[in-house]
């Protein structure tokens, strides 16, 4: 019989946070999500985000608003977008000396594509300037290369 092994609370927790934000990552780059899976994508970016606030630092919850906002963006859902892609802002510039640069270019990012949305053009086109000059300022090669990769793809609602 083997042993089970088990974890801390905190343990739990940062496992499901980093677990879960890799399934809605997954649910994400779906095609052809069916209505069950683009609710359960809504309910795991929220999850996730319950775990890292029960454990994690300041970047995480930033990271997991990014995330929410992404979804809601995805989904074509403005008011939750802009709500949460603003959160996401907002850390960041709490949390400025803890994030990295791509942070600062998916949290602008986020900014544009749910004014984008809800068809604020103005706002998404400063925004989308701003994200794509922080993604010019991302030190990692690497790390510049997936946020491009990110920013030229997607929905952008009619802005590109």
């Amino acid at each position: 019989m083997s042993e089970e092994k088990k974890y801390t609370l905190e343990e739990a927790h940062k496992y499901f946070g980093a677990a879960i934000h890799g399934k809605v990552l997954e649910l994400l780059q779906k095609t052809d999500r069916t209505e069950p899976e683009n609710e359960l994508m809504i309910h795991s970016a929220h999850a996730s985000c319950y775990h890292w606030l029960k454990v994690g630092a300041g970047v995480n919850h930033q990271r997991a608003e990014w995330l929410i906002a992404h979804v809601y963006t995805e989904l074509g859902m403005a008011y939750s977008a802009l709500r949460h892609a603003y959160r996401c802002f907002e850390l960041t510039k709490e949390f400025r000396d803890s994030v990295e640069d791509f942070d600062w270019a998916y949290a602008y990012e986020s900014i544009a594509r749910a004014n984008a949305l809800a068809g604020n053009r103005e706002e998404a086109l400063k925004f989308m300037q701003r994200a794509e000059e922080a993604g010019q300022a991302i030190s990692s090669i690497e790390d510049r290369n997936l946020f491009f990769s990110d920013f030229i793809s997607g929905n952008w609602h009619g802005l590109k």
